[in-house]
């Protein structure tokens, strides 16, 4: 199979550039598979906690929040920190459940460092669709690995982010060293 010069099928000009084509993001920007921001009957959030750890990329449960790599991360054991109850803002977290998240987001970051040496993190909470939140309605606490030069000109200017692990490799590391 040859390919056509850009050009000849009136696609434009030829360039120089090489092109990093990364379909499977489709989905993610089509927001293909993302449930309705309703219901605990509709929250991945939810749903996660009744699959088996590997299927559901589960690293962690503790009593009332645990820890899932995210499906769609940003850096490579980029962890959330979830309660197990359908609760939207971080205001209507019990003190139980706000203490739980806490120790769960430093055990993470403490896992993350052992397992990957990572150098730095971010750590967030998006509350509501207008501040970023992709599934507003059960809260989540990112827990993102950071190296020095991970920011690199692929996100910036290719709009990708490479990641050198597959989920479920991260999440059986991830799972293995948390204590």
């Amino acid at each position: 199979m040859s390919e056509e010069p850009l050009h000849q099928d009136g696609l434009g000009e030829p360039d120089e550039l090489d092109r990093l084509w990364t379909p499977h993001r489709m989905a993610y920007i089509r927001g293909e598979n993302k449930p309705a921001d309703g219901g605990p009957g509709e929250c991945p959030f939810c749903r996660v906690p009744t699959l088996p750890d590997e299927d559901g990329l589960i690293v962690h449960r503790g009593e009332l929040a645990y820890a899932v790599l995210n499906l769609y991360p940003y850096n490579s054991g980029h962890l959330l920190v979830c309660p197990y109850r359908h609760v939207a803002d971080y205001t209507d977290l019990t003190l139980q459940e706000t203490a739980e998240v806490a120790a769960l987001t430093q055990q993470a970051m403490r896992t993350i460092r052992a397992v990957s040496g990572a150098q730095g993190f971010n750590l967030g909470m998006n509350q509501g669709p207008i501040a970023g939140a992709g599934i507003a309605a059960h809260l989540h606490q990112h827990v993102v690995p950071r190296w020095s030069g991970d920011a690199n000109f692929m996100p910036v200017i290719g709009r990708t982010k490479p990641l050198p692990q597959l989920l479920t490799e991260t999440r059986s590391l991830l799972a293995a060293a948390w204590s």
